[in-house]
């Protein structure tokens, strides 16, 4: 299970949106402007060992995109409040 969590909140401000889209991967971006259309917004981007997972989220729907811009509509992850 992946675990969007830290101990400590290290930043003072939420980083910008262009930061997040510029570490995504070219298949991460397309699998997400296919996405948008069906309201799916990007949330952020990790930099794990496998490489880049950006999350992204439709209502209450979250979602991970690999960084081959594989959708895994159902991740085992748990995000903070």
């Amino acid at each position: 299970m992946l675990i969007a969590l830290q101990s400590k909140e290290k930043r003072k401000a939420p980083r910008h949106h262009d930061v997040h889209w510029d570490a995504m991967s070219a298949e991460q971006k397309i699998a997400l402007y296919d996405l948008h259309k069906f309201g799916f917004r990007l949330l952020f981007v990790r930099q794990l060992p496998s490489g880049p997972q950006a999350f992204i989220m439709q209502n209450k729907t979250l979602a991970v995109i690999s960084k081959n811009g594989d959708v895994d509509y159902s991740p085992d992850v748990k995000l903070r409040a």
